[in-house]
């Protein structure tokens, strides 16, 4: 088996046009992999520049292999089977600017470079007034990302062509909103000056992305065969799902200069990124807050299982497609395929994904996914969506604790305020007041939900059902 780098695998030299902070998985399954694409269908001719965003990282494993590695992809593709290996040829180099500062302020000198990609986690776009200018470098990734425009604004004298396109992949809503404030609060706090602040405003841009692709990273039980089937001893390998999304809020101008679709590749330049983000958090993250307690009460383990049973499938299928979906303002024929792709995700033949492990903050995640299109279904239709309804009861349900029939375990997990209120109140065994305590629960829910019309005496029907007649049985007579 032989060692991988360029000695041993083709690398093709391209000009250094992305600066990337973030060398973790989900960029690398991600951005990397679609930067690939793009230079192999679409002439993007481009190579990446690796920044390791905090000071022990993984760059030194990255570049011991010359930055290639490859991308393992596993899912359903419109029910076909996949399984591919791909090797990821464009990183140039990687860079840790705790130790090369230098080079790293010297990537702001180099003419062709033109955007600037990060995943530097949730906690990544923050303010920190404890970092300096002159420090080698500031603490903070938006510290870090000041530098280096301040020096490349200085290098080209200010030169309006030389300005970055900056696409943030931070997992929160409207990312790059955040980050430019952020840049902003720099600006003042270092007094870069009115001149610099204008050259940030009008030659770079900002744009709020959203991203979607789970990427369950090394795959650690399956590296000896993929090494076999490679013949490389590749120690990066990164194994992600079949499906990407990557939703950019920037005008066409930039789409032109980044050109994905011309690569068949699913990302979109949009006026608004928050319709989509709408859509992810309502047909994925939504499904999944009530399947789990179903499914899980149910008898079943295993998201895929749960969709592929008879009954529980059905239930999934009502909440996906005859609820949700009627709640959103998206065209119909976009969000049937999207909640397609989702269903495709869910049964994911290389995933078993538990659904204990969705059901963590179980009454917190319902409050953001599924009562915003609780509320708008019974707006619009006059009447209660019967499946988020009998989401919401489960969920109460599983936060009563106990044993399943089969004898396994139901272990809830939340915060201790809501865990020592589901106690109190299966405590009276009384499902009215049961329900009245949750609904009312306004910590929670902001509100007190025993206002909306009906809800109370749906979620008690429902626990009373599933007390007496079982979770299977409660949901056949909703199907």
């Amino acid at each position: 088996m032989k060692a991988l780098n360029k000695e041993t695998a083709k690398k093709t030299v391209r000009p250094e046009r992305i600066i990337q902070f973030g060398e973790g998985n989900f960029l690398r399954a991600f951005v990397d992999w679609i930067i690939y694409n793009m230079n192999e269908k679409a002439d993007f001719n481009s190579s990446v520049v690796v920044v390791q965003p905090i000071e022990k990282g993984m760059i030194d494993m990255l570049n011991a292999q010359d930055c290639l590695y490859h991308v393992n992809l596993q899912g359903l593709d419109k029910g076909e089977t996949v399984n591919s290996l791909t090797m990821i040829d464009v990183i140039s180099r990687a860079l840790n600017p705790y130790s090369q500062f230098e080079e790293f302020m010297k990537l702001a000198e180099q003419p062709e470079m033109r955007f600037v990609i990060s995943n530097t986690t949730e906690a990544g776009i923050a303010f920190d007034p404890s970092c300096k200018l002159e420090n080698a470098p500031a603490s903070s990734y938006p510290g870090k990302l000041t530098q280096l425009l301040y020096h490349r604004y200085k290098t080209f004298q200010g030169d309006m062509s030389k300005g970055l396109i900056i696409f943030p992949c931070e997992l929160i809503f409207l990312n790059g909103h955040k980050l430019k404030e952020t840049i902003y609060q720099y600006i003042e706090l270092w007094n870069l000056g009115d001149d610099f602040k204008q050259w940030f405003e009008k030659a770079c841009g900002v744009y709020a992305t959203l991203v979607d692709r789970i990427v369950p990273g090394f795959p650690r039980k399956d590296i000896a065969a993929i090494k076999e089937k490679l013949q490389y001893d590749d120690n990066m390998v990164v194994q992600a799902e079949i499906f990407h999304l990557w939703v950019i809020e920037a005008p066409q101008e930039v789409a032109a200069e980044f050109p994905a679709d011309k690569a068949g590749l699913n990302v979109l330049f949009v006026p608004s990124e928050a319709p989509y983000h709408e859509r992810k958090v309502t047909l994925l993250n939504g499904p999944h807050t009530v399947l789990s307690p179903v499914a899980y009460l149910s008898g079943i383990n295993i998201v895929r299982d749960a969709c592929q049973h008879p009954v529980v499938g059905k239930f999934i299928h009502k909440v996906m497609f005859e609820e949700l979906m009627e709640t959103l303002n998206l065209p119909k024929a976009e969000l049937e395929k999207f909640a397609h792709d989702v269903l495709e995700r869910f049964n994911n033949p290389f995933v078993d994904h538990q659904v204990t492990s969705i059901m963590l903050n179980s009454f917190p995640k319902y409050q953001t996914r599924d009562l915003p299109g609780l509320k708008t279904y019974l707006e619009r239709k006059g009447k209660l969506p019967e499946g988020l309804v009998l989401g919401l009861a489960a969920i109460i349900t599983y936060y009563k604790g106990g044993v399943r029939a089969d004898g396994a375990e139901i272990v809830p997990n939340d915060a201790q305020e809501i865990m020592d209120l589901l106690k109190q109140l299966w405590a009276t065994g009384d499902t009215a007041k049961v329900t009245e305590g949750v609904l009312g629960a306004t910590f929670i829910w902001g509100e007190d939900l025993n206002l909306i019309p009906g809800l109370a005496e749906a979620v008690k029907k429902n626990l009373d059902s599933i007390q007496e007649k079982g979770m299977l049985e409660t949901v056949k007579a909703i199907l």
